[in-house]
């Protein structure tokens, strides 16, 4: 499976895993200059949700010794989430509850050829 098509797997996946905890899906892919969000959401208590997803496919290999999606959440591409969040929540001052605020979450997805994928949800990181 190539890099674009395992990503929008991980994303829909997210989304319902996200909507199943009673998350409302406000967008997907939303796109800033040159930084990403994958998913915009709210949560069940107003909450403004920025979910970045990562994914990685662990097909005939050993889950325990690979490298986790988490891994791929590097400090750089955190800084870049944030300005993006930030700009996100300026422009579109409707969708943040002045109580509630935002935050940022990480879905991590790892998914085997043989079994149910694995889904770790981070709140607030």
């Amino acid at each position: 499976m190539n890099k674009t098509k395992l990503g929008r797997l991980g994303e829909d996946l997210a989304c319902e895993y996200l909507v199943d905890k009673g998350y409302k899906i406000i967008g997907r892919n939303y796109r800033e200059k040159w930084d990403e969000l994958d998913i915009v959401a709210r949560s069940q208590d107003k909450t403004l949700i920025f979910v970045e997803v990562k994914t990685i496919n662990t097909a005939g290999g050993d889950e325990n010794s690979m490298i986790m999606p988490e891994d791929n959440l590097t400090k750089s591409k955190m800084r870049k989430l944030k300005r993006a969040c930030q700009s996100f929540a300026l422009k579109r001052p409707e969708f943040v509850d002045e109580n509630k605020g935002w935050r940022i979450d990480l879905v991590a997805i790892t998914t085997m050829s043989d079994k149910e994928p694995k889904i770790r949800h981070y709140e607030n990181i």
